[in-house]
């Protein structure tokens, strides 16, 4: 299954601030962070992460900085900020309730 294009849009936040929310990352493992908890249902691409990201410090969500990989080469590390918990817990609210009103209509009717 291939979710469309505006639910990976729109779920692309709160998946990020979560993943963030477990501890500081880099990109390459963030893609692979969701592509793990999906059982590789949903893969993210540079692409598609990179400007979430980017988005994120300019909200000022989340922080980032540069540091050497053992192997030496350099990542760009991001890590959550206070107020990009408070935007996580307000994503949380939100998709907590859209999920509810949905599984409220798809539940079957006889049991």
């Amino acid at each position: 299954m291939k979710l469309e294009k505006e639910l990976v849009a729109a779920s692309s936040v709160p998946l990020v601030l979560s993943i963030l929310c477990e501890g500081d990352s880099y990109g390459y493992a963030i893609i692979q962070r969701v592509k793990e908890l999906s059982g590789g249902k949903i893969e993210w691409t540079d692409g598609m992460l990179y400007p979430v990201l980017h988005w994120l410090e300019d909200q000022r969500l989340v922080r980032s900085r540069w540091t050497k990989s053992e192997a030496g080469r350099r990542r760009k590390y991001y890590s959550l900020r206070p107020e990009g918990r408070q935007a996580l817990r307000r994503q949380k609210d939100q998709w907590t309730l859209v999920s509810s009103t949905l599984n409220q209509l798809w539940r079957p009717q006889h049991a």
